[in-house]
């Protein structure tokens, strides 16, 4: 077993491939302790570990024992105590008090992973993983918590969750209940975390700990472009090959925290979890409630090893349905094309040309549905609007399906227009606050999808949409946060359980669309990247990764998401120019590039690009044949960062076998003279013994020589341009 427990250090050594985490039980009062995380220990009695925690005396916590309360690493620490740094737990009981205090009671450890109710969670495959459930209560209180840790044997992969039962005869507000808790005995440490605004998700940001708390997180609703929900803890001056990290990445679409605090005594506390803010939970007599899962990734082989765990974990233990390990289709979307001005017969017109040119699906975004004409009316009324698509959405999927074309269609149904039939029928499904205007964004509002009868409504209208003709994609969108908080379905005293409800909402209604319809490829989106996180991609396989198609912002965007996310969950389409976001030209050729290390497809009006463009189409369709089963599941290296080295960027997938790698290397800006026209990139993640072609010139050469001598980029005139090499075991 990957869980040992130690009954005479009072001790849990837990072991995940080639990472130790311990917890230790302190004798006399059963404090719950964290003791180590870091590489795997040997060593079977872990007592040393203790330290000063050990030295607490029944008669030093007598006389101080509030001082003491302050520098216990505590293993999921709470209100009230004396502890004043970030606390995991904060109650209020029926006469306003706040005070929790937790005491180890009990314990089991099994093979295997629990699921948690309503929410996503990752999985285990067979007997690959090892579960503590360590018990803790609140004797005052009656109230039972349970701190529940899985282990990944193959991965350096700890998850965390925690359940929170009420076990007294009156209900208790639940004020906070974080996922989980790290503690450090310094404060030599850099965080990372990805912070940006709608176009221009997922920006890395490094800051240093200090005395003080650096926070991440937001309140907004959604998982939100501003704010994703990764924090990594690090030494100064990691990179992607070197400095030992400690990760957290929540697995939740909604509001969400995350905290680093340099304490007084020179240590540092992390905490992630449900965002405090907007949220109460009352419990009841008897009920628990059950916090979403962290998934804690350690790598002391620098940020690149942290992201191929990511990758590995999430590719193999939280995506699921058809298309988990299967290539996706090459898809044209017709936003860009056409906005809101489009009829059946131009669609057919795209479809006609797509199908040329190789491409495998057409998809139908907003404008279809209602009186959707322009983005201020329609919302929430999906029927089929057959004045724009006449003889309505079954005859136009039939034509597409003739041309050998799949197709696919885009929803918003966690919207409503003010103008529509839906609002106006049912005001009061608006999520608002009585008395107070309701604020529109996009002139659209939020659903109350915390009510059951809203999402069985619009569930409805949406299962009847796609059973009715053969659908195979659905675009889920969701485009605007929550303001005025305020559900007509909810009491006084439940009202801040709103935005954790509004999520199981959309959890439910996910659900049941993956099920009712398992063959349909789920794409979801939210003003782009404002819900890439990994609670969707227990849903749906693949995310659209920003509004902002523009090849060279997607450099900096796609590398601030697959530091976390696999390149397959990555939604990247070749789009027009000059570009709809930025009014950048770029090549072609570039924009195909930077879209195949995503899921590939186009955004643009095939019938209107150039004739040398629209030739080149056929090539990039056989590029993705070629290369995506290795995108798709290789292990990624970087050699170059828009962020580190502005000039290029660079990046290699290599095949779990090694037998062969793509390298990407985009020229953002050229330089003059034989100097800043060459460049060498040291390679990385090839057998050092194995001998490598490259494809293209024929050279051959060992691993080691690829990857220490380097590989010599010729000259490349002009900015935004770019080439992939192939190496293929010779």
């Amino acid at each position: 077993m990957s869980i040992v427990y130690n009954e005479s250090a009072k001790s849990f050594k837990l072991t995940a491939k080639d990472t130790s985490y311990v917890i230790g039980i302190f004798d006399d009062d059963q404090f719950v302790c964290h003791l180590y995380y870091g590489d795997k220990l040997p060593d079977e009695d872990v007592n040393y570990l203790y330290g000063p925690v050990y030295q607490m005396r029944p008669s030093v916590l007598n006389r101080e024992r509030a001082r003491v309360m302050d520098w216990v690493p505590f293993e999921y620490p709470t209100q009230g105590i004396g502890d004043y740094r970030e606390h995991c737990l904060e109650v209020e009981t029926l006469d306003g008090h706040h005070t929790c205090d937790l005491h180890y009671v009990s314990h089991k450890i099994y093979a295997g992973k629990p699921a948690l109710p309503d929410m996503p969670a990752t999985f285990d495959n067979g007997d690959v993983c090892t579960t503590l459930e360590l018990v803790c209560e609140d004797r005052t209180l009656q109230l039972e918590i349970t701190l529940i840790y899985t282990t990944f044997e193959t991965l350096d992969v700890i998850t965390r969750t925690v359940r929170v039962k009420n076990n007294a005869d009156r209900p208790i507000y639940l004020k906070r209940v974080l996922s989980a808790s790290l503690d450090f005995d310094h404060q030599n440490l850099e965080t990372l975390t990805l912070h940006g605004g709608w176009a221009r998700e997922c920006n890395p940001t490094r800051l240093p700990v200090v005395p003080g708390k650096l926070v991440t997180g937001n309140a907004r609703g959604e998982t939100s472009a501003q704010d994703s929900p990764l924090l990594a803890l690090m030494d100064p001056g990691t990179d992607d090959d070197h400095g030992e990290v400690f990760a957290m990445n929540f697995v939740y679409s909604g509001n969400f925290y995350g905290c680093a605090e340099g304490h007084q005594f020179g240590g540092t506390r992390a905490v992630m979890g449900i965002n405090p803010q907007n949220f109460t939970w009352k419990l009841i007599p008897g009920d628990s409630f059950t916090a979403p899962e962290v998934v804690m990734v350690h790598s002391n082989e620098g940020l690149g090893k942290m992201t191929r765990t990511f990758h590995d974990l999430y590719r193999n233990h939280l995506i699921r349905g058809k298309y988990k390990d299967r290539k996706r289709p090459i898809l044209i979307n017709n936003w860009e094309a056409t906005y809101f001005d489009f009829n059946t017969e131009k669609l057919l017109d795209i479809a006609r040309e797509a199908a040329k040119n190789g491409i495998e699906m057409l998809v139908m975004d907003d404008g279809w549905f209602g009186t959707r004409n322009n983005d201020d009316r329609g919302l929430g009324d999906w029927w089929v609007n057959e004045e724009k698509l006449p003889g309505g959405l079954k005859y136009l999927v039939d034509e597409v399906n003739k041309l050998g074309l799949k197709f696919g269609i885009w929803i918003e149904p966690e919207m409503v227009n003010a103008n529509s039939d839906l609002f106006r029928a049912h005001p009061d499904w608006a999520i608002q606050t009585p008395g107070r205007p309701l604020s529109e964004f996009r002139e659209q509002l939020v659903l109350d999808w915390s009510r059951k009868e809203v999402r069985d409504y619009v569930y409805d209208m949406i299962h009847k949409v796609l059973s009715s003709a053969n659908i195979e994609y659905v675009k889920w969108d969701m485009n605007r946060t929550m303001t005025e908080l305020g559900s007509a379905g909810l009491p006084a005293d439940q009202q801040q359980e709103l935005c954790h409800r509004y999520v199981l909402g959309v959890y439910d209604i996910m659900n049941r669309l993956t099920t009712d319809f398992p063959n349909i490829l789920l794409e979801n989106c939210s003003s782009g990247g404002s819900r890439f996180d990994a609670g969707m991609l227990y849903y749906s396989p693949q995310i659209w990764t920003s509004d902002d198609s523009d090849a060279i912002e997607r450099l900096g965007i796609q590398y601030g998401t697959s530091l976390c996310y696999p390149l397959s969950t990555m939604g990247a389409h070749i789009s027009a120019v000059p570009n709809h976001q930025t009014g950048r030209i770029t090549p072609f050729e570039t924009r195909g590039y930077v879209a195949l290390s995503g899921t590939f497809g186009y955004e643009l009006d095939v019938t209107k690009i150039p004739e040398e463009d629209r030739a080149m189409i056929p090539k990039q369709v056989a590029m993705y044949h070629k290369y995506n089963d290795l995108v798709r599941e290789g292990d990624l290296y970087r050699m170059g960062s828009v962020y580190t080295h502005p000039e290029y960027d660079s990046w290699m997938v290599v095949a779990k076998d090694k037998s062969e790698a793509l390298v990407t290397y985009i020229q953002v800006r050229a330089k003059p003279g034989f100097v800043g026209s060459v460049r060498k990139l040291k390679l990385k993640g090839l057998d050092p013994q194995t001998m490598y072609r490259d494809e293209e010139t024929g050279v051959v050469a060992s691993g080691t020589a690829w990857m220490s001598g380097g590989y010599w980029i010729e000259n490349m005139s002009g900015d935004y341009v770019g080439k992939l090499i192939h190496l293929i075991k010779a």
